[in-house]
């Protein structure tokens, strides 16, 4: 009885892995039949799968659906007042959310929640229509947990027609293109060049959400096809690892999307696998030398290599403070656990001994060195007569500021 039951569990084993193997071969990535879906990745490393889901990398673009969405669609909540006679309000109608332009109390247009960006600390959404993706002008903002004005939107006019451009996908998707993959003549670069640069429509069928396991480790197809044919293989195949990179390829990897927008673009950012180099996607040009403008949005590497700590470090970099595959706590502790492993001897003046607590020290180094900063470029008001707030963001830019010196 035994035995049946372990050739019986065999067996189901067997069917399992074979049936892995056949939806991997079958499946058809919108971004190249070189690539597995990250979903393939969950049959070996589960672990890292569930943590990164979780991970605001992973939601960066999600479906405009009521659980996907932050923002308040209560009576009271969820109306952007622009004049007297004109408003925006959050709606519910038949399991669909909507900002809806009413004019003298009479509804004039209402558009969808088909999409959104951000999840940590605003969001933003967009909708569909012909191709191309359309912000809405009502965004919301965790800092003052209410609606606002979307990024440089105008708190005078509800504007329901600019355009979200495909390089916002860039960094917020893991694709989008014109072109739908449905044969397997057809290669990632083909299609990535093609259909991210050249044409600026989109098909909602290409688009992947969110920042996945290939967008940062690369097409997968043959590595998986390889890992579950022969089980017993321990070291990747067909894989980058990011323990055989150098420290300026990792960081490469992570300035794909986190050193600003402002160089001039050579290759699609969808193009770009781990282990190249950054140098060959991207240009820089007299905007993007201003260093002293660098905003605390949008330019994380080029506030950190600013910073003395990353200067003076020969290991030192993005992996190093945070990892990607989990969100770190909203408490610093970890943090400064990782600043405390290099500066054990930090000596802070007699002031700042006085000022600030002991506890706070030693565990919130971020605090003092790594302050909060406004952003320039993204600004918001929740009513056409409200104040205008500056969106804040913790800077990269490590150093000792005024309020560490008193």
């Amino acid at each position: 009885m035994k035995k049946i039951r372990i050739l019986f569990a065999i067996t189901i084993l067997a069917l399992l892995l074979t049936n892995c193997t056949n939806k991997s071969d079958e499946y058809i990535d919108p971004r190249g039949t070189d690539y597995a879906g990250s979903e393939s990745c969950i049959q070996c490393h589960q672990v890292q799968y569930e943590s990164a889901t979780h991970t605001s990398h992973f939601k960066a673009t999600l479906p405009g659906l009521k659980e996907n969405i932050l923002g308040h669609f209560k009576t009271g909540h969820n109306t952007f007042i622009y004049d007297k006679n004109t408003k925006v309000v959050m709606e519910e109608r038949n399991d669909t959310l909507y900002q809806v332009l009413y004019k003298n109390e009479k509804e004039i247009e209402a558009y969808p929640f088909n999409i959104i960006f951000g999840i940590k600390h605003a969001q933003t959404s967009g909708y569909w229509k012909n191709h191309y993706a359309y912000e809405l002008p009502i965004s919301y903002y965790k800092s003052i947990n209410n609606w606002a004005t979307s990024p440089t939107y105008s708190a005078a006019t509800a504007d329901f027609g600019r355009k979200i451009m495909k390089e916002c996908f860039g960094c917020h998707s893991s694709n989008i293109s014109s072109r739908y993959i449905t044969t397997n003549s057809s290669d990632s670069y083909n299609n990535t060049f093609m259909g991210m640069d050249v044409e600026d429509f989109m098909s909602t069928k290409t688009l992947i959400y969110g920042i996945d396991c290939e967008r940062c480790h690369g097409p997968a197809k043959k590595h998986v096809q390889t890992h579950l044919k022969f089980p017993d293989l321990k070291k990747a195949q067909y894989m980058v690892a990011f323990s055989n990179l150098n420290r300026q390829q990792k960081i490469d990897a992570c300035a794909v999307c986190h050193s600003g927008n402002d160089q001039t673009k050579v290759k699609s950012r969808f193009q770009y696998k781990p282990g190249e180099s950054l140098s060959d996607y991207f240009i820089q040009n007299q905007k993007s030398k201003d260093t002293l403008n660098y905003d605390v949005h949008g330019n994380q590497l080029g506030l950190l290599s600013q910073s003395k700590c990353f200067k003076k470090s020969q290991i030192m970099d993005c992996i190093t403070c945070h990892n990607s595959h989990k969100d770190i706590p909203q408490n610093q502790i970890t943090y400064s656990k990782i600043c405390m492993s290099c500066h054990q001897d930090a000596k802070h003046n007699a002031i700042t001994l006085k000022t600030i607590s002991k506890s706070m020290l030693t565990n919130n180094c971020v605090e003092c060195h790594m302050p909060k900063q406004d952003s320039r470029a993204i600004r918001f008001q929740e009513s056409n007569s409200a104040p205008i707030i500056s969106y804040s963001l913790r800077t990269h830019k490590i150093g000792i500021y005024q309020a560490a010196k008193k």
